[in-house]
């Protein structure tokens, strides 16, 4: 490879037989571990605005509490959850920094459900999904759920249309598919050819990143290389009609949560993935309930400074959120898996928020809720946040990883786990 290809020049590229691909910034050139007994897929529900602390929060903690306001929706799933308060990441407090949810106290770092999808992705078709609602046509920008070990932010499907084609693709889906994959897969083997002899001739710390940049590529490739072994296979074909229409405006969040729900539930029924991570936007849309218009939009009521009628109306918005995942977990507590477990007892939920509270932009006492899984559930368990060493919500991440059956005892700066709490 000549030497003048990366020299007086900002950007650097790898040239293949079929492909260019940047490189990374040089300074050369300035097995199944899931417990056959235990619960093998992982979800995790966030919303972009947060959850009213008093209306979510129940007043009493143990088995015993009264229902709080948002969670009544959930009374006959009351046995099969765990609502914490007190729980956070000590994560910078500002909307910019909400994908502290799955991130820990860095945000756009390494995200628990890619963890998750690292290990165990590889033994379904996909190894995780990204789904949002209420997001518009705007894209992830810095609204990310889910991001790589790399801190890359991983695009989300809006349309429930492209997620049904995606977990159930015609044939002629399929032959295109195959097609793509199979050129991306030649072209990054070509690629790394090249890669290996530039890397013999960098000083020791760009070989070691070029090394991070390659384990990358070569994570890719295996993700294309799973997906080209099951391009082939058996497609489940749901009894599931799509509306004629894909509710993707704003106003249209509710109906869009309730499909994307129902695909979900598909999804993990058919072992298409074991990780998905769902992501409820909120912008400035008015939403309607029983014919009449709130008097504010979405994002405008989470700033509601104490208001009690914004609040009323703000709530109304968070109830609705939670009258769609009660569907949710109606049907995966009706379904079973091959084994007679029902989906519920074999998926753990974590429904929350990077934002304890939006009107002041706070990250801290993150409403959290945790569901299904096979867990003991508690009722309501209350963190006493003002210790010193109280529980993070990192250790309920390293919980819910050891659940799943990876052995971990760290997640961002948590070290400990909430495993007395739930057996």
């Amino acid at each position: 490879m000549p030497s003048t290809l990366f020299q007086q020049s900002r950007r650097h590229f790898l040239r293949g037989a079929s492909a260019t691909i940047a490189l990374p910034v040089l300074e050369t050139f300035s097995a199944d571990s899931t417990p056959a007994d235990g619960p093998r897929n992982f979800v995790a529900v966030g919303t972009y605005l947060g959850w009213h602390q008093n209306a979510f929060f129940p007043k009493q903690t143990g088995k015993d509490y009264e229902i709080s306001p948002t969670l009544s929706p959930l009374t006959r799933f009351r046995d099969d959850f765990t609502i914490f308060s007190g729980l956070d990441h000590r994560a910078p407090n500002g909307h910019q920094s909400w994908s502290n949810f799955l991130c820990g106290q860095a945000p756009r770092a390494w995200s628990l459900d890619q963890m998750i999808a690292d290990e165990l992705g590889e033994k379904s078709r996909f190894s995780s999904l990204q789904l949002t609602a209420g997001s518009g046509e705007s894209g992830i920008g810095s609204k990310a759920i889910s991001f790589t070990r790399q801190g890359i932010p991983l695009p989300m499907i809006q349309r429930p249309s492209v997620l049904y084609k995606k977990l159930f693709m015609s044939t002629a889906d399929r032959a295109r598919a195959e097609y793509v994959i199979g050129s991306g897969r030649s072209a990054l083997d070509d690629l790394l050819e090249d890669a290996k002899r530039l890397q013999k001739s960098l000083p020791h710390s760009d070989s070691e990143k070029l090394e991070e940049y390659f384990d990358s590529v070569r994570a890719v490739e295996k993700r294309m290389g799973r997906q080209l072994e099951a391009i082939n296979d058996p497609v489940p074909q749901p009894d599931y009609k799509l509306p004629s229409y894909d509710p993707v405006t704003p106003n249209l969040q509710i109906e869009a949560e309730t499909i994307l729900y129902d695909l979900m539930v598909l999804a993990l029924q058919t072992d298409s993935t074991r990780v998905i991570s769902l992501f409820l936007d909120g912008l400035g849309q008015v939403f309607s309930f029983d014919g009449n218009a709130l008097g504010s939009g979405y994002h405008g009521l989470s700033h509601h400074g104490n208001d009690p009628a914004m609040i009323r109306e703000l709530v109304s918005i968070e109830t609705a959120h939670m009258h769609c995942f009660a569907g949710f977990m109606k049907q995966l507590k009706e379904k079973k898996n091959a084994q007679g477990r029902s989906l519920l007892d074999d998926t753990i939920i974590m429904l929350g928020t990077g934002m304890g509270d939006a009107s002041r932009h706070s990250s801290r006492n993150l409403p959290t809720l945790l569901a299904g899984g096979g867990f003991a559930h508690q009722g309501h368990i209350g963190i006493d946040e003002k210790q010193s060493d109280s529980l993070l919500l990192g250790d309920l991440c390293i919980t819910m990883m050891q659940k799943l059956g990876m052995e971990v005892d760290q997640f961002s700066n948590a070290q400990r786990n909430m495993n007395q709490l739930l057996s």
